[in-house]
């Protein structure tokens, strides 16, 4: 897929995101709570702001869909959907874990993403069709010759309801728990697409938590899918895994459906 124009724009984006973010990085800022209860910052909302600017002046026909200032619609069938800080917590906490999330969206189906760590200058692309990049160079997910062998990563067990969390705690049950992540948001996603992990399970995600990483991590040799194991889009439910060795599938999803 040839989108040439779009990448140089999504690569401004980020740049343009990092440039807002940086300086407000372990600066004290304070938050609020949005009406989900949340937190907010000024930098998630000034981030967005200046990626919006930057898509209207580019595309004008294009749809924004964003965290912090909602949906706008377009003309052209296309959607840029923005996830400033995702991970605002870790943010907030000074940890360089977080990230701005940036994807093109047509007919629903994400064909661009890209995960920007702006603090450690480290940022993932994926485009339908081509390989995954880190910082330039190619990257690939590892093989996971068993579940057992697994390496698991969520970001955090608060963030599911108790009937999701059993299902999730099969699943832990029969993965080497002993290399359980807790914490990371997309940064998970890209450490999975670069081969530092095998699994990571999700609940309760939005498109613009999780349309970015669908091109990154597929890129990469992985694969995205709800737990059912059907293909994510804008409309999946929000039950998101991602599997660095397509041959585990067919065992997430069968572990996940054990809960007692």
């Amino acid at each position: 897929m040839k989108l040439d124009t779009e990448l140089a724009l999504a690569n401004r984006l980020a740049d343009a995101a990092r440039a807002v973010i940086r300086p407000l990085f372990r600066s004290g800022i304070g938050s609020e709570r949005k009406g989900d209860r949340t937190p907010v910052t000024e930098a998630d909302r000034a981030a967005e702001q200046a990626m919006r600017d930057l898509i209207v002046a580019a595309f004008p026909g294009d749809a924004i869909h964003g965290e912090e200032f909602g949906a706008t619609n377009g003309t052209s069938g296309r959607t840029w959907v923005l996830d400033p800080i995702d991970g605002t917590t870790a943010f907030m906490a000074g940890r360089p874990i977080f990230g701005t999330l940036i994807a093109l969206v047509q007919e629903g189906w994400p064909v661009l993403g890209l995960i920007d760590q702006a603090i450690l200058g480290e940022r993932w692309i994926g485009i339908t069709g081509k390989p995954t990049t880190f910082n330039g160079q190619p990257v690939r997910t590892r093989p996971c010759p068993s579940l057992a062998e697994a390496a698991l990563a969520t970001t955090g067990p608060h963030y599911f309801d108790d009937h999701q969390g059993e299902h999730f705690m099969a699943l832990a049950a029969k993965t080497d728990h002993k290399r359980m992540v807790m914490g990371g948001d997309c940064y998970n996603y890209a450490m999975l697409a670069s081969g530092h992990l095998d699994v990571v399970c999700e609940a309760n995600l939005k498109l613009h938590d999780y349309a970015a990483l669908i091109p990154v991590v597929e890129g990469a040799g992985g694969v995205m899918c709800d737990w059912n194991g059907d293909p994510l889009h804008a409309a999946s439910d929000g039950h998101v895994l991602a599997l660095g060795d397509p041959a585990r599938v067919e065992d997430v999803v069968e572990a996940l459906a054990c809960a007692h």
